[in-house]
């Protein structure tokens, strides 16, 4: 009877704080969502498939029931619900014929096993590639502002990089990098760009889990599958011909065969004197790629402001998944996505619910569902960059992505460490919500980039993806870090992650109740938010000011 008291206990500041402000979310209708989206009738919910017809109309016609009115394109002078997202989707025509030449024997590879090579996205059809020499490249950066360079002046043209993942500093904890945090330069994104300004035929980011922040598993789907990008005037300046990742052990075994040592050469790449490697090694590809221009869709719901409509507040989510891609163990081919992120696009549709039922706020509120999230943020770039409701006047931008499912917490956090002044506002509304702030327990992992948010803040719009807190009313932080941990292993990306009538959503329900306030809070001033001093994102918003007069 003592442990229920303490955990009856514990759940009534979240609760009472929920009654002093937000409106009550309901469990029962946000798991419905989850299991409707997260269904195999979706398929997945990948862009440009059936699934994708499916999701958009769902979730055009839940915001409709809830009260939300249309906030997305123009057409003959009305909004309609949805935004035209123009990508180049790419897939590999067969089966890939991948080999590794070492010491003049070729060592034929199996795309998804030793290997994961994406479908090119420079619009070519065939790629081939004949006996490639392969360097290693260390972390494969050029950031001349950390005085740091790792390709010293090398000619890499017709050459395939070998890479590192993360930054230098991931084990060390400390240098160039700024610590243990991940920086852009982390990013698998960032190394295939270097690679196409360094006039590479291609790069291989080495798999190890830890610094990817996920295993092999994740890997192969998110690289076997489609692949798309947002349409490119010049697709070569960001792309070679060839992207993948290999496997650690066959990085390894290149090692050896060029009579070097992996991990001596890791810890020499951790500084800034490491010069390039080339590998008694070649690499060899040919497979056929089918493109095309297609359209995918943005869902976009709103609430015109009271007094101030040309001043927005935006909540996003990405509904999109992996959609039908390689079998897992169990032979089962659909990646149901449902807390990655149906979780989050049931939180926005429940979101717009809650505000259509309220008052109006002086500011209009966009509630925007993101596709192609899983390929690189497109859906949230294209927004970005082609903005519905200007960005100068977008006072921030809240994102929901993967929610916890296992009950209340007594904390909450954002990914990254990024300083900025609508992280203090959330501090503040969760302290009146029982709740206190954890920073980012994983930094190394490169939340801050790898989020919807992130295309809005390099533009200089105060944005953050907001996390479930993990130390778990039952259970406490071990609970909270051994689900997080069995989730990235054994659902993370994976067609395991589905749907279960066991969750707890009572914990999702609070999460709501504290980012209505913080939005609503918002949306009923005058304050516009800004990034702190010493942010890279401070200068962009700043600039934008004068719009805002």
């Amino acid at each position: 009877m003592k442990s229920v008291l303490l955990a009856t206990t514990l759940l009534l500041s979240p609760v009472a704080a929920l009654a002093a402000g937000a409106p009550a979310f309901d469990a029962a209708r946000l798991s419905e969502h989850v299991k409707t989206l997260s269904s195999d009738a979706f398929e997945g919910r990948g862009p440009a498939t059936a699934g994708e017809t499916k999701t958009v109309d769902y979730i055009a016609k839940q915001m409709a029931a809830a009260g939300l009115e249309p906030g997305g394109d123009l057409k003959d002078g009305k909004r309609g619900w949805t935004q035209d997202v123009p990508l180049l989707r790419a897939d590999i025509k067969g089966t890939p014929a991948l080999s590794f030449t070492i010491a003049g024997t070729p060592q034929t590879l199996t795309q998804g096993n030793e290997i994961a090579v994406r479908a090119a996205l420079t619009g070519q059809k065939q790629v081939s590639i004949k006996d490639a020499p392969l360097v290693f490249v260390g972390y494969g950066i050029d950031a001349p502002e950390r005085q740091w360079d790792d390709f010293k002046g090398v000619d890499l043209k017709g050459k395939i990089m070998v890479v590192l993942v993360n930054d230098a500093d991931f084990e060390t904890g400390e240098g160039a990098f700024g610590g243990k945090a991940m920086t852009y330069y982390g990013r698998w994104t960032y190394k295939y760009e270097e690679a196409a300004r360094q006039g590479a035929a291609g790069v291989l980011v080495i798999h190890e889990t830890a610094p990817a922040s996920y295993g092999w598993a994740t890997v192969k789907s998110s690289n076997t599958n489609t692949m798309f990008d947002i349409v490119r005037e010049n697709p070569t300046a960001e792309h070679t011909p060839l992207e993948g990742w290999i496997q650690r052990d066959e990085a390894v075994k290149l090692f050896q065969a060029s009579g070097l040592d992996f991990e001596a050469l890791k810890k020499e790449a951790q500084t800034r004197a490491f010069k390039p490697v080339p590998l008694k090694a070649t690499m060899s590809a040919d497979y056929a790629v089918e493109s095309e221009i297609i359209t995918s869709r943005n869902v976009v719901g709103r609430l015109t402001g009271a007094t101030r409509p040309d001043e927005t507040v935006i909540y996003s989510a990405h509904w999109d998944h992996l959609g039908v891609g390689q079998p897992d163990a169990k032979g089962d081919r659909i990646y149901n996505g449902a807390i990655d992120n149906a979780t989050g696009t049931a939180a926005l549709i429940e979101m717009g619910r809650a505000f259509a039922k309220a008052p109006r706020t002086e500011r209009s509120i966009v509630f925007l569902a993101v596709t192609a999230e899983e390929k690189g943020l497109l859906g949230s770039e294209y927004y970005a960059a082609n903005p519905l409701y200007p960005l100068a006047k977008t006072a921030g931008v809240i994102n929901t992505d993967s929610l916890g499912v296992y009950g209340p917490a007594r904390n909450f956090s954002s990914s990254g460490t990024a300083k900025l002044e609508l992280i203090d506002a959330l501090i503040a509304e969760g302290a009146k919500h029982g709740r206190s702030f954890s920073p980012d327990t994983h930094p190394e992992s490169g939340g801050f980039y790898r989020s919807d948010h992130f295309p809005f803040a390099k533009r200089g719009v105060p944005a953050f993806s907001f996390e479930s807190g993990n130390d778990l009313v039952n259970g406490g932080t071990a609970r909270g870090e051994a689900i997080r941990k069995a989730y990235t292993k054994d659902k993370y990306h994976q067609p395991a992650d589905e749907w279960s009538a066991d969750w707890d959503l009572s914990g999702m329900t609070a999460d709501l109740g504290m980012l209505y306030d913080l939005g609503r809070d918002l949306a009923s001033s005058k304050t516009w938010p800004n990034w702190g001093a010493d942010s890279e994102f401070r200068a962009a918003r700043d600039e934008s000011a004068a719009e805002r007069k």
